[in-house]
C-alpha cells in the first residue's frame, strides 16, 4: 500500500479495529432522524464525522488510498479524493447506518427497492435446492436481509463475526427484535459448522457469507487477486465452503443509486471443485472472478464500498 497506510492502525486486522466506534453516539442521531427526519440527521451527523476522520488517521488514510486507488482507475471526474472525498465517504456510511435502524423499525420504504437477478433465487427456491451467496461491504447488507422477506420461502443465514460489531448488534436488537433472527456467529468454519450449514443448504436454504474480509485466525487463508490495480487479500473460505457443500454459489450486491437503493443477484458458479493438485491456483482464479465484480461494484458507487482498514495487505 501506499505511504498513508503507514498512519498509526495500519497493517492491523480488520477485527481489531472497533469501527463501530464510529457509531457510538448513534442511538441520540438515530432518534433524531427518526423525530425530526434525515435531514436533521445529517446537520448533526457532519460535526462527529469530522471529529472521526481527525481523530481516527488509520480509517482516514485507508478511506484516502481507496478513493486514489478508484481516480487512478476512473479519473478525477465524478470520484471525490483527498479530505472532502474521505469525509464523504464517511458521510455515506453515516447515512447507510441510519438506514439499517430505519429497516428494522419499519421507517424505511422497501417497496421502493429494485431487485435484479431475483429469479435465480426463486428458481433454487421452486426447485427445493439451496445455495451460497456471497456479499460484501459495499451498499447496506441488511437490506438484503429484509428483502429476502419478499419471497416467504427463501430462508437466509447470515455468517458475521458479530462479536466483532456487539455494540451495533445490540442498538439493532433494541430496534427490532427480530434484528438477530438470521445472524449465525463464525469465527472459524469447524466441521460442527460446515455440517450444520451443509443440512441448512440440504433443505433448501441459502447461507450468506462475506467475500472481502479476512478471517479473523492468526495465519488467515487468503489467496492474492487484482483488486483496484494491486493484488489484495481475499478469503478462501467461501469457496472452500461451495466446494464442501457442492451448491450453487450467487453474488450479491447493493447499492444506492439516483432513482434509489438496488439489489444485484448474479450466478457465479454452478458448483465449485476444487482439485488436490493446482489447488491454490484454482483458488486464485476463483477469488479473481469475484474481485472483478466486486471492483465493478465498486467502480459504480465507490462512496458505498466501507472497509476503512488498510485492505491490501494481510494480518
Amino acid at each position: 500500500m501506499a505511504a498513508p497506510g503507514k498512519a498509526a492502525g495500519a497493517g492491523r486486522h480488520w477485527a481489531h479495529i472497533d469501527e463501530v466506534t464510529f457509531v457510538a453516539g448513534m442511538r441520540f442521531l438515530f432518534y433524531l432522524g427518526r423525530v425530526l427526519g434525515r435531514p436533521a440527521f445529517r446537520l448533526l451527523l457532519y460535526p462527529v464525522l469530522l471529529w472521526y476522520v481527525v481523530a481516527k488517521p488509520w480509517a482516514r488514510a485507508a478511506s484516502k488510498d481507496y478513493l486514489r486507488r478508484i481516480a487512478e482507475l476512473d479519473g478525477d471526474a465524478g470520484n471525490p479524493r483527498g479530505f472532502i472525498g474521505v469525509l464523504r465517504h464517511f458521510a455515506s456510511f453515516g447515512e447507510c447506518i441510519l438506514d439499517k435502524l430505519l429497516l428494522w423499525c419499519g421507517l424505511f420504504d422497501t417497496s421502493a427497492v429494485k431487485i435484479y437477478g431475483v429469479e435465480l433465487i426463486a428458481a433454487q427456491i421452486a426447485d427445493q435446492r439451496g445455495g451460497l451467496i456471497i456479499c460484501c461491504h459495499l451498499g447496506n447488507l441488511e437490506l438484503c436481509r429484509v428483502m429476502s422477506r419478499r419471497q416467504p420461502d427463501l430462508k437466509l443465514t447470515v455468517l458475521l463475526h458479530t462479536k466483532h460489531a456487539t455494540r451495533f448488534n445490540q442498538l439493532l436488537a433494541r430496534v427490532n427484535p427480530d434484528s438477530q433472527l438470521n445472524i449465525m456467529e463464525v469465527t472459524e468454519l469447524t466441521p460442527a459448522t460446515a455440517a450444520l450449514l451443509q443440512d441448512k443448504i440440504d433443505r433448501g436454504e441459502f447461507v450468506a457469507i462475506a467475500g472481502d474480509r479476512i478471517p479473523v485466525a492468526p495465519q488467515p487463508r487468503v489467496v492474492r487477486a487484482p483488486f483496484l490495480g494491486a493484488l489484495a487479500p481475499f478469503p478462501v473460505g467461501p469457496y472452500v465452503m461451495a466446494h464442501l457443500f457442492q451448491c450453487p454459489v450467487y453474488l450479491l450486491f447493493s447499492l444506492s443509486r439516483p432513482g434509489g437503493w438496488e439489489i444485484h443477484i448474479e450466478a457465479f458458479r454452478q458448483s465449485i471443485h476444487l482439485p488436490r493438485k493446482g489447488r491454490s491456483a484454482a483458488l486464485e482464479t476463483i477469488a479473481g472472478a469475484y474481485a472483478a465484480r466486486l471492483e465493478a461494484y465498486c467502480r459504480k458507487a465507490p462512496l458505498q464500498w466501507f472497509n476503512f482498514y488498510d485492505f491490501w495487505q494481510i494480518g
